[in-house]
């Protein structure tokens, strides 16, 4: 048994308890969807932006699904990146620093989408548009579009990419649109390629499913680049402990044969093939500190 003392009034205790009850329980009963965050938004509106156990509290009121939990940010916080990422520092942001890793993972797959002829192209789960800042330096892709659950950090997108102040000529080649990556979405249906760079891992393995159909199914672009941690060459960084996934949200962290295998299944379903390769120093024994793996489309 709870028992709850303070001097407020009704409608008030009302709010935390609808919000509170199923967050200690850890449990909701039913299907949580987005509408979901309006609701949490709502009840929580005048006290959750301040809780200090606000991360705690969305993370199970949304049943820890990671695209949920972004979206409620971003409304929730003027600094929604800083929240996600920096809640508790990660040792995939200072390890990758001093690697330049992220750099080199946006060139190479920057690279493999030159290679493979797209002149549409979709990111999706954009982010703050760092991958479409190199897209639009290349003239070949003459559309691109950003996609990403959350319209604040699309916003941040847009401050990054100047859309505002792009010549006409330049402004017309690229769209930022709000989307889920486990929803069909009929805008990405004429896209050449697509590239997903790390977010697989913040995806539910439950939920894997459906993104694997959003993409190469329903999307069913020509060629797919996926980039995701190789959890292989963690041993290498001894300041992880073992066991520890780079990042607080990892829903998962793969090994080279982890990714292979669920890639050649992804391949035996949708009609692809695929090739793999390092990204960063790679190890002899251990391969790069991250993995992608270049989808293409069977020819009918």
């Amino acid at each position: 048994m709870v028992t709850v003392k303070s001097n407020v009034r009704l409608q008030d205790l009302l709010a935390h308890l609808y919000v509170l009850i199923p967050v200690l329980d850890d449990e909701k009963h039913y299907f949580v969807n987005h509408e979901e965050i309006e609701k949490l938004l709502h009840h929580g509106q005048g006290w959750l932006d301040t809780h200090p156990k606000q991360d705690v509290i969305v993370d199970r009121y949304l049943r820890h699904q990671h695209v949920l939990k972004r979206e409620a940010f971003g409304q929730l916080l003027e600094e929604p990146i800083a929240v996600l990422d920096n809640t508790s520092l990660s040792e995939e942001t200072t390890l990758e620093e001093n690697l330049n890793l992220h750099k080199q993972r946006l060139q190479a797959v920057v690279s493999e989408c030159e290679k493979s002829g797209a002149q549409s192209i979709v990111d999706l789960g954009c982010g703050e548009g760092r991958l479409l800042e190199l897209l639009l330096q290349k003239p070949q892709f003459d559309n691109i579009i950003g996609i990403d659950v959350s319209h604040h950090i699309l916003e941040r997108a847009s401050k990054r990419l100047k859309l505002d102040q792009m010549p006409p000529n330049r402004r017309r080649r690229i769209q930022l649109l709000q989307g889920s990556l486990v929803y069909r979405d009929i805008r990405l249906e004429t896209c050449d390629a697509a590239a997903i760079v790390e977010v697989i891992e913040h995806i539910d393995l439950s939920r894997l499913p459906m993104f694997e159909r959003v993409v190469f199914e329903f999307a069913h672009p020509k060629t797919v680049i996926i980039t995701t941690p190789n959890s292989d060459y963690n041993v290498r960084w001894s300041s992880l402990p073992a066991g520890k996934f780079r990042h607080h949200d990892h829903r998962f962290e793969w090994t080279r044969a982890e990714f292979q295998t669920w890639a050649t299944q992804v391949c035996k379903r949708f009609g692809y093939t695929v090739t793999y390769h390092p990204i960063g120093h790679n190890d002899p024994e251990v391969g790069g500190p991250s993995q992608m793996g270049v989808f293409t489309q069977v020819d009918d």
